[in-house]
């Protein structure tokens, strides 16, 4: 149950960071909620790495919010290059 909730979390983090980011989605929809879920994993590892802790469906969401906003800027900017 737990790793559904993760995905949903991370899901809703990627499209959320996609519509932020507002510049052309050449990932769509999905690509933007698969690069949210591994913003999850990279957003949990980086917080960790700083020694941040974030707890509960909210600090969930945002920990995979600026994960993701992370890994779509740089798939971003390799893609340009």
């Amino acid at each position: 149950m737990a790793l559904i909730i993760w995905l949903i979390i991370g899901g809703l983090a990627g499209w959320a960071a996609g519509s932020v980011m507002k510049a052309a989605r050449p990932y769509g929809l999905i690509g933007d909620v698969i690069l949210g879920i591994l913003g999850a994993i990279a957003g949990g590892w980086l917080f960790g790495l700083l020694g941040l802790s974030a707890s509960g469906l909210i600090g969930s969401f945002v920990t995979a919010f600026i994960g993701a906003m992370i890994l779509i800027w740089l798939v971003r900017a390799i893609k340009k290059s």
